[in-house]
């Protein structure tokens, strides 16, 4: 089955949201029909201003394109929908020492072929890139952690082998059907988030570590089932039980939301002093999204507001809507 890798800016100059869509010319369009599972790739540019550079030069995520239809609004121009869109548990840099994930990208002197960077649609091993990007995850190498923070022990679970250094060479293919599993995908994500918000509490701004390096902060979903990074929070325990259950929430200008009657005064002692959620990366919400939550919660039960949330969502991506949405169920 053919991989591929996708090239999007921080800054993109396309249209590109990389959770829910890549856009692309007419140039790359049989390279992305032929492919089902792509690579995302950040550059060495963050923007489209040609002077600018601090971009990774680093694979971050992994994702499946669902379908590809035409840009309505730009002619030979298209977009592929993007489903099942993981990050990497760390960036995984072009090459590793003098090895490359992608061989089109070393000349036959072993330098950098810079050329082949100019194009947005690639060829690549994608399960070498995969095994690289989740090796955290598959009990091969620690997360590490900005100093003075210690690094995060790796942990035995989904490699049938005991703790050892990665090698490029000895790839285990079955990575490509876990990362559809639910288990997998779940650790992936916790470990993208943690990452993201330094292991943070966005609440309370507390940071604990037990001794082999595991945080105390847990990774919760704003939205149902997304697992983009754009989509979570870390949280504290207590933080996290009250916010999955609606108690607490983020409001779109980062102030914390209480439900009025559903916790004790005492709450707040949890809380920053300042009532905001600490740094907040990515997190962007929906005022819209929220309105039509609050409604159809008094009416149905939870397993039905969740089915139509998930629609609502859908819906607001066909839409054009950009913001992803705290979701507030009483």
């Amino acid at each position: 089955m053919p991989k591929a890798v996708l090239t999007t800016k921080l800054v993109p100059t396309y249209d590109d949201l990389p959770e829910q869509r890549y856009h692309f010319p007419r140039t790359y369009l049989r390279q992305v029909e032929a492919a089902r599972w792509i690579a995302y790739y950040e550059p060495r540019r963050p923007s489209g201003d040609l002077m600018k550079i601090g971009g990774r030069q680093a694979y971050f995520a992994t994702a499946r394109i669902a379908d590809i239809v035409a840009d309505p609004s730009k002619s030979d121009h298209f977009y592929a929908l993007i489903e099942d869109f993981l990050p990497f548990d760390h960036a995984v840099p072009f090459k590793d020492v003098d090895r490359y994930y992608e061989s089109g990208l070393r000349k036959e002197d072993g330098s950098t072929n810079k050329g082949a960077f100019g194009r947005a649609v690639r060829n690549i091993k994608y399960d070498i890139i995969l095994a690289a990007g989740f090796a955290h995850i598959l009990g091969n190498r620690d997360r590490e952690r900005p100093t003075p923070d210690p690094a995060e022990e790796a942990r035995i679970g989904f490699s049938d082998n005991q703790q050892m250094p990665f090698e490029i060479d000895s790839v285990d293919r079955r990575i490509v059907s876990q990362v559809v599993q639910r288990p997998f995908r779940d650790r992936a994500f916790s470990a993208a988030i943690k990452t993201a918000y330094h292991d943070t509490c966005a609440v309370t701004g507390l940071k604990l570590f037990n001794g082999g390096g595991r945080s105390e902060v847990q990774a919760a979903h704003i939205c149902p089932l997304a697992h983009g990074v754009r989509n979570g929070l870390a949280l504290s325990g207590t933080v996290r039980w009250m916010f999955d259950r609606g108690l607490i929430s983020v409001n779109d200008d980062y102030s914390m939301l209480i439900a009025n009657g559903g916790v004790p005064d005492t709450i707040s002692r949890l809380m920053n002093p300042e009532r905001h959620a600490c740094w907040c990366p990515h997190v962007r919400t929906s005022g819209r999204i929220r309105s039509s939550c609050s409604i159809i919660a008094s009416r149905y039960s939870r397993v039905e507001v969740a089915e139509i949330i998930s629609a609502i969502i859908a819906a607001s991506w066909l839409a054009g809507w950009k913001d992803y949405s705290t979701i507030i169920v009483g």
